[in-house]
């Protein structure tokens, strides 16, 4: 490739945008030309113009990205299989929590886990990518379920009995139904015990850019280490932050 048929001011662009970091999420416009290597000048143009096409934020003083950058990934992404998209968000949320979380998808009427980030064993089987649950009594089946029409739900409900895995257990189709309709109206799920004595869990849907919903993300722990009724007060806030990023990076 011939240096006539490179453009220089994007080259310089991308080079102040990839010193944007964990580490530095918020810079002013001396420390982009420190950590690039363009003058000052130059420096200043390419983050003003971040800024202009909505790309930047800028308070007079700091610059820091916005979510629109994901946007100049969004090709690439587009060719990943939806665990390697997510396992990032799912290890980070992971961390920051210090508890297990999980992205799965619904076959009929089981969920499949795609993805898992585990802190500690929160079930007495060892869950990994592959494993299946059912969709009726699980936090991550219920949001699934309730991203259908209700007559489909019904019918995935009904098609075969209900078992009691707990005594905590909804094994009613009606009752199913009657939680389902809740999922829709808040936006996400919590189960307290149904799945596994011990077990509590709260789950949000994962929406494409096109708001299909396409998996679900959940949060799993000991009924020792809270309380179910507090879940959604302590947890709900970071479910949804992954929930937004991961709609604007799934096709």
């Amino acid at each position: 490739m011939e240096q006539r048929d490179i453009m220089s001011g994007l080259a310089k662009g991308l080079s102040a945008i990839e010193t944007f970091t964990a580490d530095k999420p918020r810079q002013s416009i001396a420390q982009v030309a420190a950590a690039s290597g363009l003058d000052r000048a130059t420096a200043r143009r390419c983050l003003l113009t971040l800024a202009h096409l909505g790309y930047a934020d800028y308070d007079g003083k700091f610059f820091t990205l916005t979510p629109r950058i994901m946007r100049l990934g969004t090709a690439c992404l587009a060719t990943m299989p939806l665990p390697q998209i997510v396992q990032p968000w799912l290890d980070k949320l992971s961390d920051d929590l210090g508890e297990s979380t999980s992205v799965s998808i619904r076959d009929d009427s089981e969920i499949v886990y795609v993805a898992r980030a585990a802190q500690r064993k929160v079930m007495s089987i060892s869950l990994t990518p592959g494993s299946r649950l059912p969709a009726y009594c699980t936090s991550m089946g219920r949001v699934l379920l309730a991203a259908l029409p209700e007559e489909e739900a019904a019918a995935v409900l009904n098609a075969a009995p209900l078992i009691a895995r707990t005594p905590r257990t909804l094994t009613s189709p009606d009752a199913v139904l009657a939680e389902l309709r809740k999922v829709r109206a808040q936006g996400y799920a919590v189960i307290d015990q149904e799945v596994e004595l011990g077990l509590i869990s709260i789950a949000v849907p994962i929406y494409d850019a096109r708001d299909r919903v396409v998996a679900a993300l959940n949060l799993g722990l000991s009924s020792h280490n809270a309380q179910v009724d507090t879940l959604a007060t302590l947890y709900l806030d970071k479910l949804r932050e992954i929930q937004s990023e991961l709609r604007q990076v799934l096709i």
